[in-house]
């Protein structure tokens, strides 16, 4: 009975001792064998592994690409201006022993260098650099970060930079400067287009004047769009051959003094219009008068003195007058009357 017992206890015990000597490593596992505290062999690979109960101890180390996010830096730029920039960070343990032996948690380590190594990229980028040369800051933060990581037996794999937090202020001025930018390009967009429109117009007018045909064709089909339409607008096309006949029979002299005057003349016009009224007005009065004179001396009826006097020139007339006027000053008005009543006479029998 005693023997049973002990037999049993043994079996009892070599079933505890193999369980715990006998170790299950994954495929995407390492172990790590620690023997009285001291790594004595390599990485023991995927599979059932044996090993020596309460004197190794068997530590796993996963291979997989781990994915840690790195959380949101804020920091500010080398133009000044405070953002705030998150990451994601893919690194895997290329070495399991130093892995476990040279850093005692290796997750943290490199959660902690992505951090401060971010925080860097952000200082010594300027703004358009983080919003639009991505692809550089993320090779240049990744050798940042695997440099130290390297001696703790990680490699990173790769980082991005996920998100990048900017101002409500900044926001709105970059708005802004989209917004000119676009104007800007549409400015230039019409301006060329108007470039290269006046260029055919060139040659199409060229090509025109060569042929005077080709513009009554397009004179008539410029007709034929108006008219397409149902509308009220009446076109009236001019012979353009009209103009150019008449240009080729007009004189070369008149022409060129024509334009001479009308360019001379547009600026004296206003000036001279009130003299030459003035002066025409004068000459239909004199015409009169003479006329009259001629009847009246047709008639007879005209005085020897007042004959004399119309047969004098204008000057000479006045000076006479004002003479007789100045030698007898008293007899001014009953002269004056008498010889308005002899004029209104002489009118009478004319």
């Amino acid at each position: 009975m005693v023997a049973l017992t002990v037999l049993a206890a043994l079996v009892i015990l070599g079933a505890i001792t193999l369980g715990n000597s006998l170790r299950i490593v994954k495929q995407y596992e390492r172990g790590v064998v620690f023997r009285l505290g001291r790594v004595n062999s390599d990485p023991k690979e995927p599979g059932m592994k044996a090993i020596v109960p309460f004197i190794d101890r068997l530590e796993k180390v996963n291979l997989q690409i781990v994915t840690m996010p790195v959380p949101a830096q804020e920091g500010i730029t080398r133009d000044n201006v405070t953002v705030r920039v998150d990451a994601v960070i893919y690194f895997k343990v290329v070495d399991p022993r130093k892995a476990i032996v040279d850093v005692e948690d290796y997750r943290l380590a490199v959660g902690q260098v992505a951090q401060t190594s971010l925080r860097s990229i952000i200082g010594q980028s300027e703004l358009d650099d983080l919003l639009t040369n991505r692809e550089r800051l993320n090779q240049g933060l990744a050798i940042m970060i695997d440099n130290p990581a390297v001696d703790w037996g990680v490699h990173i794999d790769r980082v991005e930079i996920k998100d990048v937090a900017l101002p409500e202020t900044m926001k709105r001025s970059m708005s802004r400067q989209a917004e000119a930018e676009r104007e800007r390009r549409s400015r230039v967009i019409i301006a060329d287009g108007e470039l290269q429109a006046s260029n055919k117009l060139s040659e199409a007018a060229k090509a025109m004047s060569d042929t005077p045909s080709a513009l009554q064709l397009r004179l008539l089909q410029t007709v034929v769009e108006v008219a397409a339409e149902k509308n009220s607008t009446l076109v009236l096309p001019f012979p353009v051959e009209l103009l150019r006949f008449l240009e080729g029979n007009t004189p070369a002299g008149v022409a060129g003094a024509t334009t001479a005057e009308g360019a001379a003349g547009s600026a004296d016009e206003a000036k001279t219009e009130g003299a030459e009224a003035d002066a025409t007005t004068r000459a239909d009065l004199d015409a009169i008068v003479k006329a009259m004179s001629e009847s009246l001396r047709l008639t007879g009826t005209m005085p020897e003195q007042e004959r004399s006097t119309s047969d004098m020139p204008d000057s000479e007339r006045t000076t006479s007058d004002s003479g007789e006027r100045t030698s007898d000053p008293s007899g001014e008005r009953e002269g004056t009357t008498s010889d308005s009543v002899d004029r209104e006479d002489h009118l009478g029998h004319a």
